[in-house]
């Protein structure tokens, strides 16, 4: 996937409780580079991020799936069912990236377990070989949302088999003792640390839950070429209210 702008990373929608398929083609109708599944928080689960992913894959617009950390059972399971990549959240130690990457990866830098048909290859079945050809692109993208994972950062970059570093910037903040301060200077340097950390590794680096004031010195100026700007939740609710706002006017206040 490519940004419609090289200036800027690629920007994505996270769904948190519209699973239904036909969200993937709002996202992509707005204007958004992806969509991501979000089967952290809320309801969305795994049939649901399956038929997400195929219409993704049919529309050609990348589906990402988050999953529920490093343990999650579904962390091969979404790439099997179409995910252009999985998101793997609370990534705190280079161990835990390896598992990761040990489940998501085929052999020999991982052991995936080769799957049946599956919906990148239009469910033709394929030769091993082919089919790990086909099918072993997906995205592996570790989040780094912990005073934990900061520290370790350096070593979790370094774990082959992984594609990009994300900042999840609200869980961060609370990690390092700066909850709702993200705009605090040492969330600003844990930033730049963590991009550096990407970049001397030649993975992409990301964030999550930047408000939009901190885009331009947390995401753009550090070289961000992943921007999960919002939630289709937020989405709606600040921009009904926005909305309402300005109909209403100063008499309806």
């Amino acid at each position: 996937m490519q940004s419609k702008n090289a200036a800027f990373p690629e920007i994505g929608l996270a769904f948190c409780l519209a699973g239904r398929a036909e969200a993937v083609l709002l996202a992509k109708g707005a204007g958004f580079d992806f969509a991501v599944m979000d089967m952290e928080h809320g309801p969305i689960g795994l049939s649901e991020l399956g038929q997400a992913a195929a219409v993704g894959q049919a529309a050609g617009f990348p589906v990402h799936a988050r999953v529920t950390g490093p343990g999650s059972p579904d962390l091969a399971r979404v790439l099997d069912c179409g995910a252009a990549g999985v998101i793997v959240p609370h990534v705190d130690s280079a161990d835990e990236a390896r598992r990761v990457v040990w489940a998501c990866r085929f052999a020999p830098v991982g052991r995936r377990a080769l799957p049946g048909p599956l919906p990148v290859a239009d469910y033709v079945p394929l030769p091993a070989d082919a089919l790990v050809g086909t099918a072993g692109g997906g995205k592996v993208m570790a989040m780094i949302e912990s005073a934990e994972a900061l520290a370790a950062v350096e070593d979790i970059a370094a774990v082959p088999g992984l594609d990009a570093l994300i900042v999840g910037t609200n869980d961060l903040a609370d990690g390092m003792g700066l909850r709702g301060r993200v705009g605090h200077p040492g969330i600003q340097a844990a930033f730049g640390r963590i991009a550096a950390a990407a970049r001397a590794r030649g993975l992409a680096f990301g964030a999550m839950g930047l408000p939009p004031a901190l885009v331009e010195s947390h995401a753009l100026a550090l070289g961000a070429s992943i921007l999960v700007a919002t939630n289709e939740t937020n989405l709606i609710v600040e921009g009904g209210a926005a909305l309402l706002a300005a109909l209403r006017g100063p008499a309806g206040s």
